[in-house]
């Protein structure tokens, strides 16, 4: 289930009405059966609600512990004998509707005071003007926080942190010595959208963030909470400024991230990987520890364990210097008398 420290459970709501609301056909179920929440289908579990919208994941369904699926008409004899069925042309916009009527992101209290009376606050803590915390949000001691950052509900700082000017932090767990530098935003809801036939709709982000001890986030850097799972920061990585992080990325262990670098959704990043400035990477995609990628490279494939690359698309570096330099070899070459070139 989501943290309810971020997102309010409003169920259990029965299915008929959930698949009213989602403009589904229940096609096999009780309508009466009572569902509390939303989850993707290999994580789904007594009680919930899931989808399949991709053939890749057929093996799936027929062992999803989930309570109720939302499928294509065309999938339904591979979906064995354990789930409610919801008949659906659009199964991902039927899930976000029955996520939007499951789960509600926590907000801030416009009535409350800026710092919220039910947030706890460590001796040492140092909060400069205009900043905000919510209610249920930890700070730990000896952490600094600058002018005018929000801190969310239930957001967790742990201690010997320092947060610039102007930050905002949502839907966070956040370790020790941790550095955040002014403008960053921390725990937005991702890019996560699907089509239908109404056109596109955002698909609710269910995550966390996570960033563990010792981490560092640039300026203006912006790390996407997790769709349902989390995003993570490992402990000593180190963000420049103006760096992208998408939803559901793992980044390990003293990684190093230099400026306008770009991870899509779902990438798996080893320890030790480092990135050139505007380097960017396709989503679902692995990059093995020790990688280097190199500035202004756009990644499409994994790659692997230890490795250089560089270029677009990138490639293992030798290559692209073979490449480079066969290049050049043939744009210093004379044309020959009557060839196009001459011309």
């Amino acid at each position: 289930m989501p943290d309810p420290r971020f997102f309010e459970p409003l169920g259990p709501i029965p299915l008929g009405e959930i698949a009213l609301a989602s403009r589904a056909e229940l096609v096999r179920g009780e309508a009466r059966l009572a569902i509390e929440g939303v989850a993707p289908l290999a994580l789904a579990g007594r009680g919930q609600i899931t989808f399949l919208s991709d053939p890749r994941y057929l093996s799936s369904l027929s062992s999803t512990q989930g309570a109720a699926v939302f499928l294509r008409a065309g999938d339904f004899a591979a979906a064995g004998e354990g789930p409610a069925l919801l008949v659906t042309a659009t199964p991902q916009i039927a899930y976000a509707l029955a996520a939007q009527r499951l789960h509600s992101p926590r907000s801030l209290d416009a009535l409350s005071p800026a710092i919220h009376p039910a947030a706890e606050i460590e001796d040492g803590v140092r909060l400069a003007p205009g900043v905000v915390v919510g209610a249920g949000a930890r700070i730990g001691r000896g952490t600094v926080v600058g002018a005018n950052t929000v801190i969310g509900p239930g957001v967790c700082i742990g201690r010997d942190g320092w947060i610039g000017a102007n930050a905002t932090l949502g839907f966070a767990l956040i370790g020790d010595r941790v550095r955040i530098l002014s403008g960053a935003v921390i725990g937005e809801q991702g890019f996560g959208v699907g089509v239908g036939s109404e056109g596109a709709m955002d698909i609710p982000q269910l995550g966390r963030v996570i960033l563990q001890d010792g981490v560092t986030v640039g300026a203006c850097t912006c790390i996407d909470r997790g769709a349902f799972g989390d995003t993570v920061v490992g402990e000593n990585s180190k963000l420049d400024n103006l760096v992208q992080v998408a939803h559901n990325v793992q980044i390990g262990r003293n990684c190093v991230l230099a400026a306008h670098t770009g991870i899509s959704g779902s990438v798996i990043i080893g320890d030790g990987a480092m990135f050139g400035g505007r380097a960017g990477v396709v989503d679902h995609r692995r990059i093995g520890s020790g990688a280097r990628i190199g500035a202004a490279s756009a990644v499409m494939s994994d790659v692997p364990m230890g490795e250089t690359w560089s270029g677009y698309p990138a490639r293992p570096l030798r290559r692209t210097l073979r490449e480079a330099a066969w290049l050049a070899r043939m744009a210093k070459r004379r044309p020959r008398a009557g060839s196009p070139d001459e011309e």
